[in-house]
This record gives structure tokens, C-alpha cells and sequence, in this order.
């Protein structure tokens, strides 16, 4: 894990300063240790930049950026079959000089060139010059575990792992892109490949990018897609080969994620995912498994003493932390600086509070993400497949009638339940399931704190509608069902744009490696092809991932509600944060800053004073806006 950044300057005045700078600003991702590369070619100056978390051969010769004949690459991230690629190389009559993974890139690129990727298992941002042919790829791991930004402007490129290593180049341009504002408004992050800045875009998931050096052709390559798994017949396979399949490739998986050179721990939050995760990691282990929890003192928010019984039935070397309300919210002040672009998730505190307590003890931590993905389990499945369903039997007529009477009756108005927690959103959301009741339509509303109508009203710029994988199609008829549909549109959305940016950002902060086995490709390609029941199961989430942690958890530990890392922010608005939304949304702050209507927006602030704290979380993402932009566009 590491943090690269550079630059390609068609001018030729970028210089080693300049290189320097903009590395610096990641020094966080890599304190092991730094790298420099100044290239004159005949079309321009290319400069590689690197700071290195030392995870895989520690020596020297696993520094980077590293060069091979003719090539040169950064890297950050993790290629867990490198052994494997390497010994198929040597049998090719490669040598190596190292045991590091990106020595293993380099020579499988000479051998393959950019089909190498296909063979490689594991999680990458990759940057590569071939002098010979005069090219540069880009290349992003098939999830998008690993981030990777570019900002292209006339005769100057700039890439990084995060935005403010290209931010840090005296000739980026810090001009915002209104049409995502509205996205992140929408969702609380901004979806890929749009970007907080114009110019600026990120990598999408499973693409490559080939950037001719002579003739500056920029070409867009898809060479890996969740939806190739989902278009494909269903398997056959019975229910306890189902089970004892799944359980191998989940070993595997994790078992690739414990390559390292460094010591390795788990998060643990005593849910099935991380359950599940540590307890295949155990049982393989001789020694115990270390895992880290993080507890609060409020019952209502607290999985560590669930965490600390699995913990114990399993027998792993763990450790949990109870934080308390002030250290909690002591991250706050630092999130705009580490997530560098516009993002609202706040379980990206507890997160970092985490990452914080595992790096005193280990240098790469599992993250058990991607479980609700891949194997069905958010509560928004529920919904669709329950409520979604009885909308969808409303005679369209009805529904439109129905629809346009509750267009007519403000929720304000409707008595007793008007004063219900979350009454006025969900009436919202019900209102625009009777407009508009299929699949993508209700998915949209579901993933949605502000309907763009609504942002769009907050925005003096009003917003053009941007792309994104929230529209695609690509889900073939003959396989269509609606948890087919949203998960496959979450893994390429929600999964990349928020949780994985999260866990990245989070573990990062602290010098920490996180590591996602459920992320492994081979895994989605697998569950995809299960018959959904195996899964969904009579209103039974996850169901096959329950099975395999049955064999070794007792059901009577699992079987609880979920409860996930919980952030009380109407509380901390309407308290201990109220003194800096007061001053983000004051008149002057909000004509000199031009991008919200100053009215309608302290009209939404006044509403959550008034006790209507179903929209604490709308005020939450205008509040992480606010505070990104400070951090970011004001001069200090």
C-alpha cells in the first residue's frame, strides 16, 4: 500500500520540486520511505512520484518507482498471486533481482503486455511508461479497492492516488464542477468517474487507459465487468456443494490477503462478514489470529462486546478500545483534509478510529467489506423485495391517482404522524414509489438523501444531469431480477464510491494497509451464478455466508439484529457542532461562497432546529460540503 502521483507535462516545465510537492502531500500513505523519477521524453516530461508502506519485500530493491529494460512503473496496492505469476515468469525465463510483487508487473508486462492484468489477483492503482512505444497505462483494480485520480488539461496530466496530490501542482485548477456538487448532495459522495473538480476524473473500476505519448489519444478500456457474471445462466450446483465451494473460495481469498512481510490483523465488529473472515482465517492459522474492535458506551451503537464473544469463541489474540464521545469527535475536524473530495459516510469516524487502534499492533488490517454486495444482505433488499413488490401490484392508474392526492396533502399537515421520527422523509419516498415503481426507479429513491429536484433547488447553478453507472443497462432481460439489478448496480457504485473510499481513506490516515477479501473478483464471478434463493433466502439475507459461519459460530452468537457503526449526528448538530454550522451557513459565508441559495438553505437549517431531525442527515452532507470547502477553496 502506498501513494503514488505525477505528472505528464507536454510543456516540459513541471520539475523535481514540483514532483516533491505533490508527493508530500501523501506522506500518510507511505512513511516508509520515498521515490523519485524525472523522464525527458521526446513528446514531453513525465515525472513519477512514490511513498512507500513497506508490506512486501522490505529491502531497497522493493522501493519504487521501479524501472525494467525499457519500462517504469508506480504502484500502489497488492498483487497476492505474485508468487504464482512470478514462477509462470521464471519458467519464461525471467530473472528477478527482488521478492517484490511490482518487480512480478513489470516482467508480466513485457511477457503479456496489458492482458497481463487478467491474471493478476489483487488490488491496484498502476501507472506504467513504456519508452519504447511511447505510451503510458492506467490501470485500476477490478473493484476499485485502490483509487486513482487524473486531471487533464491542455498540454499538462496529473495523477494520484489522492486529489490533493494533483491539487498540490501550481498549475492544477481549482475550479469546482457544479454538476457534481449535485451528485454528492444526492448520495454523499460523488460517483465515479466524476470528480469534485472540473478536468479532474477518477479511474473507473475494471479499466485500463492507454495515453498515446505522439499523438496524446486518450483510450478507454474496459477489460473486467460485474455484469459478465451476472449475464450468464444459473448454476445448478446443489445446495450443500453451493456451501462447501463458496466456503473454499472464501479461504482462499482470505488466505491470499495474509501474503505479507508485515504483521496482519482483522477488523472485527462481530457481524457475519468480519465473523465469517476471521473465523476461515483461524481455523488455517497456527498462531492467533490478531482482531480489533471498537466499542462505544452507548448501548444503542455498541457491537464490541459481540465482537469480543466471537473474538473468544474462536480464540483470536483481540483487542477493543471504548472511545468516547470526545474522541469521536475529535476526527471530525480532520476528515475534509484526508478525504479531499466532498464526503458525507460518517461511519468513516468509527472507521478511523479503528484503523487507529489496529496500526499500533499491525501494519495491514482485513476489512470484511463488500458481504451485503455480493451475497444480498441490506436492509434495502428487504424493502424492494417486500414493499417494492406490493407497489408494483397497484394498477398504474391507482398509483398515479394515489401519488397525485399525496402531492395535495403536505406530510406537515398530517396529524400525529407528522411528529413520527423519519415520517416526512419516508412519505417523500412512498410518494415518488407511486410516480415511478420500477426497479431502477425505487433503487434510486432508496440510495438518494436529496432528490435531485430538491438539490437542484439549493443550488444557485443548476445542475446538469451527469452519468453514472446508476443508469447503466447492461443487465441482460433473460437474467433479470431485482436483486440481480441492485447489487450489481451497488458493487459498482455505493461499494466503490463511498465504502471502499472510506475504508482506503480511513486506514491510510494511520499508515495502515487495508485489505478486502470479499472483494476478491473470483468471488462476485462465483456468487453471481448461484441461484438468488441461496442467497435471498424467505426473507433470509446472506444466506450461504450464514451457513459457512454456522460451522463454526454457534447461531445463538450470530443470529441479532444489525446494528453497523452508528454516528448520532442530529445529536452533535443540534449540540456540540452547532457553534460551526451556525458559521458554514450564515449569510455572508454562504453570497461570498456563490453555490447555494442562501434562503432555501438556511430555511433546511432552521427546519432541523425545529425538531424535524429526519433531516439530520441532509444537514450532515451539506455540513461535510461546507466543511471540504474550507479546507480546500478558502486562501488561508
Amino acid at each position: 500500500m502506498c501513494g503514488i502521483a505525477g505528472f505528464i507535462d507536454f510543456s516540459g516545465n513541471s520539475d523535481l520540486s514540483t514532483l516533491k510537492k505533490m508527493s508530500a502531500t501523501q506522506h500518510h500513505r507511505g512513511p516508509d520511505g520515498e521515490g523519485f523519477e524525472l523522464l525527458d521524453t521526446p513528446q514531453a516530461r513525465i515525472g513519477f512520484a512514490h511513498q512507500r508502506l513497506s508490506i512486501i519485500d522490505l529491502s531497497a530493491l522493493g522501493n519504487q518507482p521501479m524501472k525494467y529494460k525499457h519500462f517504469t512503473i508506480v504502484f500502489n496496492g497488492e498483487m497476492y498471486n505474485y508468487q504464482e505469476v512470478r514462477k509462470e515468469l521464471e519458467e519464461r525465463r525471467h530473472q528477478f533481482i527482488s521478492h517484490s510483487d511490482t518487480e512480478v508487473i513489470l516482467h508480466a508486462f513485457e511477457e503479456w503486455g496489458i492482458q497481463c492484468i487478467e491474471k493478476f489477483i489483487g488490488m491496484f492503482g498502476i501507472v506504467l511508461h513504456d519508452a519504447q512505444k511511447q505510451e503510458v497505462y492506467f490501470i485500476r483494480d477490478r473493484a476499485g479497492v485502490k483509487p486513482l485520480f487524473v486531471y487533464r488539461k491542455e498540454d499538462l496530466l496529473l495523477f494520484g492516488s489522492e486529489l490533493k496530490s494533483l491539487a498540490a501542482h501550481p498549475r492544477f485548477e481549482k475550479h469546482i464542477n457544479h454538476d457534481a456538487v449535485s451528485l454528492f448532495l444526492q448520495y454523499g459522495y460523488i460517483p465515479n468517474p466524476h470528480c469534485i473538480f472540473n478536468h479532474t476524473e477518477k479511474i473507473k473500476p475494471g479499466y485500463y487507459i492507454h495515453f498515446d505519448l505522439k499523438s496524446k489519444a486518450w483510450t478507454e478500456n474496459q477489460y473486467w465487468n460485474v455484469y459478465d457474471a451476472y449475464n450468464k445462466p444459473v448454476n445448478t450446483i446443489g445446495w450443500e456443494e453451493a456451501v462447501n465451494e463458496t466456503e473454499k473460495l472464501l479461504s482462499s481469498a482470505c488466505n491470499y490477503r495474509m501474503v505479507s512481510d508485515v504483521p496482519v490483523g482483522v477488523f472485527l465488529s462481530g457481524g457475519y462478514d468480519s465473523s465469517t473472515v476471521t473465523a476461515l482465517l483461524q481455523k488455517d492459522s497456527t498462531e492467533k489470529i490478531k482482531t480489533f474492535s471498537i466499542g462505544f458506551n452507548d448501548p444503542k451503537l455498541n457491537e464490541a462486546q459481540y465482537a469480543k464473544q466471537v473474538a473468544t469463541h474462536l480464540g483470536t489474540d483481540h483487542t477493543e478500545y471504548y472511545c468516547t464521545e470526545k474522541e469521536a469527535l475529535e476526527i471530525v475536524p480532520g476528515l475534509p483534509f484526508y478525504y479531499d473530495e466532498p464526503f458525507a459516510d460518517s461511519s468513516a469516524i468509527p472507521t478511523t478510529l479503528v484503523s487507529k487502534l489496529a496500526r499500533q499492533k499491525v501494519t495491514v488490517a482485513l476489512s470484511a467489506d463488500a458481504g451485503d454486495e455480493v451475497f444480498a444482505g441490506y436492509n434495502r433488499y428487504d424493502y424492494l423485495m417486500t414493499f417494492g413488490k406490493k407497489i408494483k401490484r397497484i394498477p398504474a392508474p391507482l398509483r398515479k391517482s394515489m401519488a397525485g392526492m399525496m402531492n395535495r396533502i403536505d406530510a406537515n399537515s398530517i396529524p400525529v404522524l407528522r411528529n413520527k421520527y423519519l415520517f416526512h422523509s419516508r412519505y417523500e419516498k412512498v410518494k415518488q414509489f407511486l410516480k415511478h415503481s420500477d426497479d431502477k426507479s425505487m433503487n434510486l429513491v432508496l440510495s438518494k438523501q436529496f432528490l435531485p429536484e430538491d438539490a437542484s433547488a439549493l443550488l444557485k447553478h443548476k445542475p446538469k444531469t451527469l452519468l453514472t453507472a446508476f443508469e447503466s443497462n447492461e443487465l441482460n432481460p433473460e437474467f433479470y431480477s431485482t436483486l440481480n439489478y441492485v447489487m450489481a448496480v451497488d458493487y459498482q457504485t455505493y461499494l466503490v464510491d463511498d465504502i471502499l473510499q472510506k475504508v482506503d481513506r480511513a486506514t491510510m490516515t494511520h499508515s495502515l494497509e487495508g485489505r478486502e477479501p470479499l472483494l476478491d473478483h473470483r468471488l462476485i464471478e462465483w456468487a453471481a451464478s448461484l441461484p438468488m434463493d441461496y442467497k435471498y433466502h424467505q426473507g433470509t439475507k446472506k444466506y450461504i455466508l450464514r451457513e459457512i459461519a454456522h460451522r463454526y459460530l454457534p447461531k445463538d452468537l450470530m443470529e441479532r439484529p444489525k446494528m453497523g457503526f452508528g454516528i448520532p449526528v442530529a445529536q452533535w448538530l443540534s449540540n456540540e457542532l452547532k457553534p460551526l454550522v451556525d458559521d458554514y451557513f450564515t449569510t455572508p459565508f454562504l453570497e461570498k461562497q456563490n453555490i447555494f441559495e442562501v434562503h432555501k438553505t438556511q430555511q433546511l437549517i432552521q427546519a432541523f432546529y425545529n425538531g424535524k431531525k429526519e433531516r439530520a442527515e441532509k444537514i450532515w452532507f451539506l455540513f461535510m460540503f461546507q466543511m471540504w470547502y474550507k479546507e480546500w477553496m478558502i486562501e488561508r
